[in-house]
This record gives C-alpha cells, structure tokens and sequence, in this order.
C-alpha cells in the first residue's frame, strides 16, 4: 500500500531560520570585518603607582563602541569610543611596564593589538610634601581647523614634575611628561571656540593650581557658517551682605538681527535664561549674577546667544571663577 505524500509549508514568518535556503526572507550580512589598529600609543607614568595611557582614533567599516587597554597582553580596562585615553592605577614603583590597545566594533570584533608603549614607573617620594607652581604663560596656535598646539613655561616642585595635563573646560582631555612643555591637540572641531589650561603634577600626584586660562577659535571649513558665539567675555567678583556677585560683559555676535536671550551655564549646566526687559542692547552687553554658595566655590561661565530664527548659537570661551570671601 503506497502511503500518502506529506506536504510541510512554511511561511516566512515561521521560517527565518530557513531564509538562506527558501529564499523567502533575506538575512543582513554579518559584520566580520575588524577595526583598524589604534594608533600613537603613549604610557606615561602619572605616579610612582599610575601610568597614564593614550592613543589616536581608530576606524571601522560600521562604527567603534570602545577601546580595551591591555598591560603585557592581559586586559585591565576598557573605555567607550569617545574615550582615547585612562589611568591605569594599583602598579608597583619603579617596574618596567607595556601597554597596549585594541578597537572594538559593536558586533564584537577587535583589532590587532597596538604597538607596544613602553614605561617605567618612578621610585616612590620619600617626602613630596608640595604640590607643583602652576604652569605660566599658556600659549595656543590653531593649526588649521582640526587641531592646535599649546606651550606654556615650566613648573617647579619640591621633588619633580612628572607631568602636565591639559584641561579644556575644566575636563582632562590630554597630558605630556613633565620634561616637556608643549602639546599637539588633534580631533578638534571646525570653527569652535576652545578654552584650554595646563596643570603640572608630581610623583605623589598632587597638581598644580591652573595655569593662565588661554582662548583658541579653530579655522572654519569652506562653506561653513560662521561663528555665532560671543567673544570677549571677561568677568569681576565682588562680596554684598554675605553675597558673591558676578559681573559678565561680552562682545556680541553679528547675527543678522536682533539678539533677543542668552544662556548662561555654570559647571556646563544651564543655569538661567538672560531675557532682557526692554529694548536688547548693542554692542558690548552685561549681567550681574548673584550667587550665595561658600567662600571658595569655583564655577566655569559659559554663555550662548538666541539666533534671530529662534535656534541656540555656539558657546562663547569658558571663564573660571572662584567666588570672593
């Protein structure tokens, strides 16, 4: 008795597991391509016990997720894409170290391992007792529109300088060995306005006070609007009945009209919106800022204007204050 033929169909909906071979759904192509290997890898020892890593931006096909760092070929951190840098901490004195780096991509793939940075952390400060002098007379060229060089005048301390690092608003965004008193910044954006200090720091990682707060506006890119943000901003403290109080004057931005509002952010956090009363300035505009946080307190300002089309402009220079006893 010849048995009857069986028929199975599979719609595509419960048959994705079989698209490659029905064909009636397609499948997106796996990423198995690696990302490039990261490039200028540094290791500086930030102590007797801290080495201070650094490399330059990798590439990849989709896009990085992260970097891991690697110290004799054994992982000890990681750190998301917009990350190139990290501390590296808990190492003995005075031990030869080798730090590597390695891309990551989001479907998991890594690159090859990076050359090899070589460091040899210091002997441990018998009595390192002071904090570094602050670095003076920050200087800054812009070299193009991507990148820009700083140099300043040495620190002294009462071991040595093991290091300077480099702050744009009041975040570490790089550091050299204390033998050096210059550095190359990459990776900037086109026709932004930058505020940069340096501070030099010793073996038992104790920094300097802020060097000079210094201004740099990258180049535009052909084509680019140009800058929105308000230049010249300088600032004055004075104390009134147990009150700090900040004076602002800026130079403001041609707009093409009317400047109706700015922003005002202490810390990078919006703080108030400064609407004036009647008809808005020109020229060359002030506000006063009361605060009544402690002696001491230190704030960043940084302001941005209303565009006539209702639109937020760049950021002006950051100003750092510390408000009066």
């Amino acid at each position: 008795m010849q048995r009857p033929h069986m028929h199975v169909v599979l719609t595509c909906s419960t048959a994705l597991l079989l698209a490659v071979l029905t064909g009636c759904a397609g499948t997106a192509a796996a990423d198995t391509q690696k990302p490039t290997t990261p490039r200028g890898v540094t290791a500086q020892a930030g102590s007797a016990t801290s080495v201070h890593v650094m490399w330059e931006r990798a590439t990849d096909n989709k896009a990085i997720t992260g970097y891991e760092i690697y110290r004799e070929g054994r992982k000890v951190g990681s750190v998301p894409a917009a990350k190139r840098m990290t501390d590296v901490d808990g190492l003995a004195a005075a031990t030869a170290y080798t730090f590597t780096v390695r891309a990551r991509d989001g479907a998991g793939n890594l690159s090859r391992p990076s050359a090899a940075a070589r460091v040899t952390t210091p002997a441990p400060a018998p009595s390192d007792t002071e904090a570094p002098t602050a670095p003076v007379k920050l200087r800054a060229t812009a070299g193009g529109s991507r990148t820009a060089t700083l140099s300043w005048g040495g620190s002294t301390d009462d071991v040595s300088v093991t290091s300077y690092d480099i702050y744009q608003e009041d975040a570490r965004i790089h550091s050299v060995p204390g033998a050096r008193t210059t550095a190359r910044l990459s990776g900037l954006r086109p026709g932004t306005v930058y505020t940069f200090t340096v501070r030099a720091r010793d073996a038992s990682e104790k920094s300097s006070p802020d060097s000079n707060a210094v201004d740099l506006t990258t180049a535009s890119v052909p084509g680019a609007p140009a800058s929105t943000a308000p230049t010249g901003l300088r600032t004055s403290l004075s104390a009134e009945g147990g009150e700090s109080v900040v004076e602002l004057s800026w130079d403001q931005p041609d707009t093409g009209g009317v400047i109706p509002a700015y922003q005002l952010f202490l810390d990078g956090k919006l703080t108030t919106t400064i609407v004036w009363g009647g008809t808005p300035p020109k020229g060359r505009a002030t506000y006063r800022l009361t605060l009544d946080d402690p002696p001491g307190t230190r704030y960043s300002l940084k302001i941005r204007a209303k565009l006539p089309d209702g639109t937020w402009g760049d950021f002006s220079a950051q100003r750092t204050v510390a408000l009066p006893g």
